[in-house]
């Protein structure tokens, strides 16, 4: 995680009123100069100087259609950041309020483990691998997808992706043909995408960076199709099949709907398995009075339930499920690089050398061919 330094007491020792008047009289200095973007897992007090509000993947091509932007202020995480300086154009500059907002995800897939990973699954996995990595990744892990023939993935395209990847191969078909996947930095999102293409959970192995050969033995290895890296989101890993069966045993019809970052064992046991996106279309769509209990980030579920008071939503797991990094970025933060900006000073710039963002743009563009997007379903 990249350390940020503490902020002048001007802006640490301000009330959110202040600041708030503060960021909009910079935000009005900087006009059309400025785009901000908001992701979804945001507090509400900084989606609302958002000019757009999404995931990661859609606020970067968000981003790289703002071309009168000088500046994209990327309210998220530092992937996020990375991933819209490798999409926008080479004069705008990604700024990232906090710089250790980072995310526990991407923080688990190292491009030196992954290297050395690479060597050992060559040497002994018997058959062509794809690496598939989702966008929750660093640009140098992106960078290494795009340059070994491998694709980017979100949540809602997985499945498109990962059916591209296993070119040849076919479930129940000769275990000898076709290609290997090694997905990553989530398990999770690996494991449920390929179970539901029709994958069983004993064609899948576990790759543990920090265990020796990453504890497989070869032969594991020779009769895996697809590798999962061993990470994991850990606001998703909050989310349990306990909390579940008391719903089910409420009378209440409630509808069990989470982000496929959850558990194999969660996705099973829920109604609907979908990206923040689809769990957003879905939920909007429901017909009031009805009953969801939703697993992903709690700032979401919170803003839905504000959005949707005829419905009744609530965290599958309560409040304690937000992301902490994401919760880095606030009103002090925004109106420190605001002010800068307005001041002609850019601080906290996310820049990726021009090597990376090559190869990271060609492990996207592989991604964004595949369309259209679809829901991941354990259905």
């Amino acid at each position: 995680m990249v350390y940020q330094a503490p902020l002048p007491p001007e802006y640490a020792e301000r009330s959110d009123e202040e600041l708030t008047a503060r960021i909009a009289a910079a935000r009005q200095r900087l006009g059309p100069r400025l785009v901000i973007l908001g992701h979804h897992y945001q507090r509400d007090e900084v989606i609302a100087f958002a000019d757009f509000t999404g995931d990661s993947l859609k606020l970067s091509q968000i981003a790289a259609e703002q071309t009168q932007a000088d500046y994209i202020v990327f309210c998220g995480v530092h992937f996020m950041a990375e991933t819209a300086d490798i999409l926008t154009g080479p004069r705008q500059q990604v700024i990232l309020p906090d710089l250790s907002a980072g995310c526990s995800m991407a923080d688990l897939a190292d491009i030196d483990q992954l290297e050395e990973a690479w060597r050992i699954l060559e040497e002994h996995a018997g058959a062509p691998i794809t690496p598939i990595t989702y966008v929750n990744s660093t640009a140098a892990i992106k960078a290494f997808v795009g340059r070994h023939d491998g694709a980017c993935c979100t949540s809602s395209n997985a499945k498109m992706v990962l059916e591209w990847a296993l070119r040849g191969a076919e479930p129940g078909g000769d275990p000898h043909a076709g290609n290997k996947v090694l997905f990553l930095p989530d398990q999770h999102l690996g494991r449920n995408t390929a179970y539901a293409l029709g994958w069983p959970l004993d064609s899948m192995v576990v790759y543990d960076p920090n265990v020796v050969n990453g504890g497989l033995l070869p032969e594991e290895l020779r009769a895996a199709r697809v590798i999962l890296w061993a990470g994991h989101c850990a606001v998703h890993q909050l989310f349990k099949i306990e909390q579940i069966k008391p719903l089910r045993a409420s009378g209440e019809p409630w509808n069990v709907i989470v982000h496929p970052e959850c558990t194999w064992e969660v996705c099973q046991q829920a109604d609907y398995v979908g990206s923040t996106e689809y769990i957003i279309k879905t939920v909007r769509e429901a017909p009031p009075g009805s009953y969801w209990a939703i697993g992903t980030e709690v700032h979401l579920v919170g803003r839905l339930m504000k959005m949707l008071p005829d419905r009744r939503i609530r965290s599958l797991a309560g409040p304690q499920c937000s992301c902490a990094t994401m919760y880095r970025i606030d009103l002090k933060h925004l109106c420190w690089v605001l002010e800068n900006l307005a001041a002609g000073e850019v601080v906290n710039q996310i820049a990726v050398d021009e090597e990376t963002k090559r190869w990271s743009r060609v492990a996207l563009e592989r991604m964004l061919a595949l369309r259209p997007a679809q829901p991941v379903s354990a259905k």
